[in-house]
């Protein structure tokens, strides 16, 4: 009981710290963060009760280390996939030779298309790992990867930026940069 409740309210959080802050009576500020009391009392008041245990807990065991405290533990953020306009201050940084993108197969012609654009976030989300990709691609459908040659890209001079939850982002992945014969469908 106690977990599904977590990933409900873990569910809830996302909404309001990336996309709706709103929908709890919140503002975020410039670089995403809300005041936890604000959060709290937000989230009472739209029928999402939690206390400070609980909200330690879930940015504690979220498996996606999603959310994070500011050092005095007064603030709180997500750590990246904002569809609302923040400035999350990431580092740049040097990516690995090669990423991986997961999505869904029903997305792949479009992507073969467009390249992997940002939909309605603010950047395009990386792993460095086959699980994690892996994982992403099948909450959305059949799974598929794609490898992606993150450093040609990083040698054209396209940017990378690295979440504190080890996500990394950048602004698009043209086609050309997909590793074609190494696409992963379905396990």
């Amino acid at each position: 009981m106690a977990r599904s409740r977590d990933e409900s309210l873990g569910r809830f959080l996302s909404l309001v710290l990336r996309h709706k802050p709103e929908a709890a009576f919140l503002r975020l500020d410039d670089h995403g963060w809300a005041r936890v009391d604000q959060l709290l009392a937000g989230c009472a008041r739209a029928g999402h009760p939690l206390s400070r245990e609980d909200l330690e807990r879930i940015v504690r065991e979220n498996d996606k280390q999603r959310y994070r405290f500011d050092e005095t533990g007064e603030l709180i953020r997500a750590n990246q996939g904002h569809s609302v306009a923040v400035e999350l201050e990431l580092r740049e940084a040097v990516p690995p030779e090669r990423l991986y993108h997961g999505t869904a197969s029903r997305f792949l012609e479009s992507i073969r298309r467009q390249g992997i654009t940002r939909q309605g976030r603010r950047q395009v989300h990386l792993s460095a790992d086959l699980d994690t990709a892996w994982k992403v691609g099948a909450r959305h459908g059949t799974p598929v990867v794609l490898p992606v040659d993150a450093a040609a890209m990083a040698r054209e001079g396209r940017l990378f930026w690295l979440s504190d939850n080890g996500v990394w982002l950048c602004e698009e992945v043209p086609w050309r940069f997909v590793l074609c014969g190494e696409i992963l469908y379905h396990r």
